[in-house]
């Protein structure tokens, strides 16, 4: 049975439809074919943070695919689809299904924490239609849906850095701050917690190998609302390095109840909460010396091939369109359609999902977020892109993040030097 009749199986067995958020181009005076794209992303809740630049970056995609795709001698028209996870991934698998089943779209495309690209990877999985992900770390993406390095997934792609890539990038931090080397280290009872504290995978090996001494009270379950017992141990340790994965009002809370309880570390390094200035904004004068990993930015040596926009250029257009400064998901989102772009153009039969995910497989190309290629990554299924990290400076009236550390993707130019908290 091919995947298309299977779907339609599916779909006349009962799935429910719901009225989705279309964002179309259409021409009524054309008859081109059209290949439907599904879109998950995170929109409202807990982590709407990352879906902040997801109007503006949809937009410029229809602008740029609005003449269509060739393919063959054949001009498709790109339909986008988009879905709202609403930060659970429940709710990404319903949508997800929800988009293969009744909307029967052709490639669907997720970013934006595991609690979104997992549950829409596997929807796409288990109903054999092409998926490309990414805003993940790889190892929570590809050991969080079980996969076997042996023998990878059929119909799912990712592309993103690693927690080997992100761990390097701390230690390189850490190691220019000559702070002592004691660790707190706080993970949430979640995907991605669980990998980045993970033993054998995560922050505690290479941190030990490094010399560091992590001191790591157990996982907190997400939406918090008391550290105490974290601090407690902390500041018994003597910690001066504060690092973990936390979501954005969990990061608040925590950071809040340090200060009520006087726990003064030197450096704070928190993976996901503290990407988006609209975060550290709400921090105040406490947000000013944070550190995080950066994806991207508008330094990043990096061009467009599906607008030839700069790093530069498309950040500073979603400052001009929405007021707000730039955010790093903007140039991920954008890869995920210039990924999507490419393999419509190349795919030897836009009819076959075989043929879509082989063209998914052969990809080859520099995107604005740098190279994408499934040929060279460290597990079937993922290709990484490079990170560097930095910390958030007080540039005049505002929060400006600055890259001090690119000795992993020298390529990529350094603003400024570390500076402690005071």
């Amino acid at each position: 049975m091919t995947s298309i009749t299977r779907r339609k199986v599916l779909k006349g067995l009962g799935a429910t439809v719901t009225a989705p958020a279309i964002l179309r181009h259409t021409k009524a005076y054309a008859a081109n074919p059209k290949i439907k794209i599904g879109f998950v992303s995170p929109k409202t809740g807990p982590l709407a943070g990352f879906a902040e630049a997801d109007d503006f970056v949809l937009k410029g995609i229809q602008s740029a695919l609005a003449g269509g795709v060739e393919n063959n001698g054949k001009t498709f028209d790109i339909e986008i689809i988009a879905k709202d996870s609403q930060s659970n991934p429940n709710r990404a698998a319903e949508v997800a299904a929800e988009l293969i089943l009744n909307d029967e779209v052709d490639i669907i495309v997720a970013a934006s924490t595991p609690e979104t690209t997992n549950p829409v990877a596997d929807q796409a999985e288990v109903n054999e239609v092409p998926c490309i992900t990414t805003d993940c770390p790889w190892q929570p993406y590809f050991f969080g849906r079980n996969g076997n390095p042996a023998e990878g997934f059929e119909f799912t792609y990712h592309f993103f850095w690693g927690l080997e890539d992100v761990i390097g990038n701390f230690l390189n931090l850490w190691d220019d701050a000559g702070v002592n080397k004691t660790v707190a280290g706080i993970f949430p009872n979640d995907a991605d917690g669980n990998a980045w504290g993970d033993p054998e995978l995560g922050l505690p090996k290479p941190l030990k190998e490094a010399g560091y001494n992590l001191v790591d009270p157990g996982r907190y379950q997400p939406l918090n609302d008391d550290f105490s017992s974290f601090i407690s141990a902390f500041k018994d340790a003597g910690c001066e390095i504060v690092t973990g994965n936390m979501i954005p009002p969990d990061f608040a809370t925590f950071w809040a109840q340090a200060a009520q309880q006087d726990f003064k570390p030197k450096v704070v390094t928190i993976g996901k909460a503290l990407l988006f200035p609209s975060v550290i904004d709400s921090l105040g004068e406490r947000g000013d010396g944070l550190t995080s990993e950066i994806w991207w930015s508008p330094n990043h040596p990096y061009t467009s091939s599906l607008t030839n926009e700069s790093a530069k250029m498309l950040a500073d257009g979603f400052t001009a369109e929405t007021g707000r400064p730039w955010t790093q998901p903007i140039g991920f989102k954008h890869a995920l359609f210039e990924v999507v772009r490419d393999v419509v153009s190349r795919a030897e039969d836009l009819e076959d999902p075989a043929a879509i995910v082989s063209a998914i497989a052969s990809t080859n190309m520099s995107t604005i977020v740098g190279k994408v290629d499934w040929s060279n990554g460290p597990v079937k299924n993922v290709t990484k892109t490079p990170l560097v990290a930095g910390q958030w400076q007080k540039q005049g009236d505002a929060m400006e993040l600055i890259i001090t550390t690119n000795k992993l993707a020298p390529e990529i130019p350094l603003g400024g030097e570390l500076k402690l908290l005071s």
